[in-house]
């Protein structure tokens, strides 16, 4: 069986989004950084182009991956990728009113109006022995707080963008310890990986 993690692009002072949505060709900018690729579902939309480490790291989660669950903001902001998810996997969907005009697309989106453990069950019952995907935003945060987060990776950018929607966001349980982290080094990005207990 796999495990449920989160995982995230993050500015060194916490945020995964900038001021209005801003900040997104900062956050992202070592995925293009390189010159190993690693391609997506959808390759010609998304081919990673990194170092052999992050890489590495990247095909742990491309390929482990079984299922995503989002909050109803992320789906928003992306206008559900447009009907394709880049992993091309499931995606549930917590929200508390789905959208009256979505339509089937060739990725399977579920709107669940329940808790965030309910969409985290049904996303574990389609990934059968494959990772879990969780938030990032405060999905992360309300699966955090529930148990539910077994592994939590961190894309962390040298940079800072003073304001937005941070990762845990929703989380203040604090202080909250997460232990020594796995660190890879890539270009323009450390990746922290905290187990959780």
């Amino acid at each position: 069986m796999g495990k449920v993690y989160t995982q995230a692009s993050v500015s060194l002072d916490g945020y995964i989004v900038g001021p209005g949505g801003t900040g997104f060709e900062h956050l992202f900018a070592w995925c293009t950084a390189g010159d190993v690729e690693t391609p997506t579902y959808q390759a010609e939309r998304l081919t990673y182009r990194t170092n052999a480490a992050t890489a590495a790291y990247l095909r742990d989660l491309l390929d482990g991956t079984g299922a995503v669950v989002i909050g109803r903001r992320l789906f928003d902001a992306t206008n559900g990728w447009n009907g394709s998810h880049p992993l091309g996997k499931p995606v549930f969907v917590v929200t508390h009113e789905p959208p009256q005009d979505w339509v089937d697309t060739d990725t399977s989106f579920t709107f669940v109006t329940d808790v965030v453990e309910a969409a985290v069950a049904k996303a574990t019952a389609v990934a059968g022995d494959k990772h879990v995907g969780v938030g990032p935003g405060s999905t992360v945060g309300q699966a955090i707080r529930s148990g539910l987060i077994e592994e939590l990776r961190v894309d962390l950018v040298p940079l800072t963008l003073g304001d937005g929607v941070r990762m845990l966001d929703g989380l203040t349980d604090a202080p909250r310890t997460f232990g020594t982290p796995q660190v890879i080094e890539g270009i323009g990005v450390t990746h922290l990986t905290y187990q959780l207990s």
